[in-house]
């Protein structure tokens, strides 16, 4: 049997390939790092994260939290690795980053039908089935042959990644923890600002230099991960109302909320790292050093990390691909992940899921039978064959992307929990059409 080839290890190639596997269908698996780094990657591992909480909430009441249940009970690669690798962080899914990208290359590596191959692809092969799941980072090279396939100018826009800091260099008298309203225990630590400090602080942050982008590139940010500066601008009180809320953060010291804070939240197993949380920039680094570390508590801190920026590459799916996540204008040619305009890690993984799914009943002379709208899983794959493709943007997992209830329900949260009951039926019952898997998890 014919291998199909995907190219990209990321969380969608290493899922779509790990699902094509257990189908008992050979994989080559191409991954170009560590012969050709990126912008935001370190090392040379599978499923590299850039943030510990990338993962995000576990409640029903998140579509996200609905997602990852969905991926849990189909068997998915990631949600495992997570699930055994997961740090403290409330009501969320964060993870041991290493230890989570370890898990993955471990899994992969050690899957005898998948054919993990370290080099470029730059060329898109024509005589298989492909899986392009190159990711938001896809290299210039491969980025024009995608362009010049769909037909279409590929598109991008900008995202950044927050700073982390040595946890042992925090001042611990200055800071304090405590999850918002005491959700899932103190799992944050706070730094407090008063009126002056939180003004001089946004002062700085829309006074200090920025990395500029390429003459010939156009910075467009996605909403859902603005850099901190980009929001300063917009007014001196939008971080307050936005990563700087500090309703439910009560300082234990004084009884009282603070005006602004910024939370930093646990990067690793071993809790010696911290993430800014919310804190995604493109500040020039000497900046980042000074300026964060006008933050209460950082005045001495050391960053492990700074926050950097670099550029996503996505195609335009509306006009691109078909419901099953096949390229129009030639169906041996699946898209995966954030290149198809889902944004999120979850997210990416589910639709390289998918993907794999669709690749694997092609490749048996099968037609994929997509997930209904009323699931997680169906309803992300929905939103590229509905949106326009006029102005195309990617987008998170949300509720307002699922068919409405036949009955009518007032409060907010009565409504998404009715929401992931009637999905999380709906999902058995699609799985139990789908053909028998021939492994299981690692």
């Amino acid at each position: 049997m014919t291998p199909v080839t995907i190219i990209g290890a990321g969380l969608a190639g290493c899922e779509a390939a790990w699902q094509i596997a257990r189908h008992g269908i050979p994989v080559d698996l191409f991954e170009m790092r560590p012969k050709r780094m990126t912008p935001a990657h370190q090392s040379d591992r599978l499923g590299e994260l850039v943030c510990s909480n990338s993962l995000r909430g576990t409640g029903m009441h998140n579509a996200v939290g609905l997602l990852k249940e969905e991926l849990r009970r189909c068997q998915s690669l990631l949600i495992a690795a997570a699930d055994a690798h997961a740090v403290p962080a409330g009501g969320a899914l964060a993870v041991d980053r290493d230890a989570f990208a370890d898990h993955l290359t471990r899994a992969i590596t050690k899957q005898p039908l998948i054919n993990l191959q370290r080099r470029e692809i730059t060329d898109i092969p024509e005589d298989r089935l492909v899986v392009i799941a190159s990711g938001p980072l896809t290299s210039d090279a491969l980025a024009g042959k995608v362009a010049a396939l769909t037909g279409q100018e590929h598109l991008y826009f900008y995202d950044a990644i927050a700073p982390i800091v040595e946890a042992d260099s925090i001042d611990r008298d200055r800071v304090y923890a405590a999850s918002r309203y005491d959700r899932g225990g103190a799992d944050y630590l706070n730094c407090p600002f008063d009126r002056e400090q939180y003004l001089a602080f946004v002062d700085a942050l829309c006074r200090a230099d920025k990395v500029a982008p390429h003459d010939f590139e156009k910075a467009i940010h996605f909403e859902g991960c603005m850099p901190i500066e980009v929001l300063a601008e917009r007014g001196e009180m939008t971080l307050a109302f936005g990563p700087m809320k500090p309703v439910g953060l009560r300082d234990p010291r004084t009884g009282r909320e603070p005006f602004a804070a910024l939370q930093l939240r646990q990067d690793n197993r071993h809790a010696d790292l911290y993430n800014l949380v919310g804190f995604q920039t493109k500040l020039t680094h000497p900046e980042q050093r000074r300026i964060f570390r006008t933050i209460p508590g950082l005045e001495n801190v050391r960053f492990a990390r700074l926050g950097s920026m670099h550029r996503n590459t996505f195609i335009n799916a509306p006009a691109c691909l078909t419901e099953t996540l096949q390229l129009r204008q030639n169906p041996k040619i699946f898209f995966a992940g954030q290149i198809t305009g889902v944004e999120g890690y979850v997210e990416s993984a589910a639709s390289g899921f998918l993907a794999g799914l669709s690749a694997a009943a092609c490749c048996q002379g099968d037609r994929f039978q997509p997930p209904p709208p009323t699931t997680a899983l169906g309803a992300l794959l929905n939103y590229p064959a509905t949106a326009s493709a006029q102005g195309f943007q990617p987008m998170n997992i949300t509720y307002g992307l699922f068919p409405e209830l036949a009955q009518r329900l007032r409060k907010r949260r009565d409504r998404r929990q009715a929401l992931a009951d009637r999905a999380l039926v709906d999902l058995e019952t699609w799985r139990s059409c789908l053909p028998e898997a021939s492994t299981g998890l690692p």
